[in-house]
């Protein structure tokens, strides 16, 4: 059986898939720390996180080692090349694609020698600058409207190695931005200005909106995320088919249930946790 199907079957068991090196990088000149944090991010201490990002504002919990074990899972193939740029998606809205995007991503960055940039690119209901702490200000949108270049949307977080690229300032055309040429150019540029990089991209789901396809044409790999008990098997598997079933790397079961909740206590009984 493929990928989705061995998924499934452990779903269907389980309820749940517990989802979750390389040379050190360099970072482009253009990248700079631009906004001032809402929200402390001192490394590893991390000092009034948004819960959200349970990698650092709970590192010792099972939700942040199924991040650690996620992050393992990708990068341990022997048989593939390295996937460098992973879209991280859903079918339908409120699955925690942006929960797990971000916290592979910082996973990535402090637990590997890798930089990482991590795109928001769901223009229509942007979160990633939030879940860091950040108003929201210029963004994808802007450089897809071809009113700011890169070098000035980029933002170098107080997470070492981890840069983001907030979705900017949307709106209803985000479609249409999206399914452009225009965003063609972008991975095209992403690619070259950041191919020695890790470059992580949260989209919109994938039945919500179209360009979500588009961005899946470009990158090497896909993150598939199904909220536990909510989604239907078969709009998964039309999803996963639509955007090449040869590109998901795996798929995250989200939502706790009965069975992660004995998980969790044996992890924190295991590592001391009261």
């Amino acid at each position: 059986m493929g990928k989705l199907s061995d998924a499934f079957e452990r779903r269907d068991k389980e309820n749940m898939l517990k989802s979750g090196q390389g040379f050190k990088k360099e970072a482009p000149q253009f990248v700079r720390e631009r906004l001032k944090p809402v929200l402390a991010t001192g490394v590893p201490s991390y000092d009034g996180a948004n819960e959200k990002l349970v990698v650092v504002s709970d590192p010792e919990s099972a939700d942040a080692e199924s991040f650690r074990m996620l992050r393992s899972e990708i990068f341990a193939g022997k048989d593939k090349a390295e996937p460098r740029t992973i879209m991280v998606t859903s079918a339908f809205p409120g699955e925690g694609k942006t929960f797990v995007a971000s916290n592979l991503a910082v996973s990535i960055a402090i637990g590997t020698d890798e930089q990482v940039l991590l795109v928001d690119s769901d223009l229509r209901r942007p979160t990633i600058h939030q879940v860091f702490g950040y108003p929201r200000s210029g963004g994808l949108a802007e450089y897809l409207d071809r009113k700011r270049p890169m070098e000035e949307l980029i933002v170098k977080t107080k997470i070492q190695r981890l840069s983001i690229l907030p979705a900017g300032q949307g709106s209803d055309s985000g479609s249409e931005k999206m399914s452009s040429s225009g965003m063609e150019v972008f991975m095209g540029e992403v690619k070259s200005r950041f191919h020695n990089w890790i470059v992580i991209i949260d989209t919109a789901p994938s039945h919500v909106m179209a360009g979500t396809r588009v961005i899946g044409k470009y990158v090497d790999g896909i993150v598939f995320v199904v909220m536990a008990q909510k989604s239907p098997r078969k709009e998964i598997q039309k999803s996963v088919a639509s955007l090449g079933r040869e590109k998901v790397l795996g798929v995250v079961f989200n939502g706790y249930t009965h069975a992660n909740r004995e998980y969790r206590k044996y992890y924190d009984k295991y590592y001391g946790k009261k």
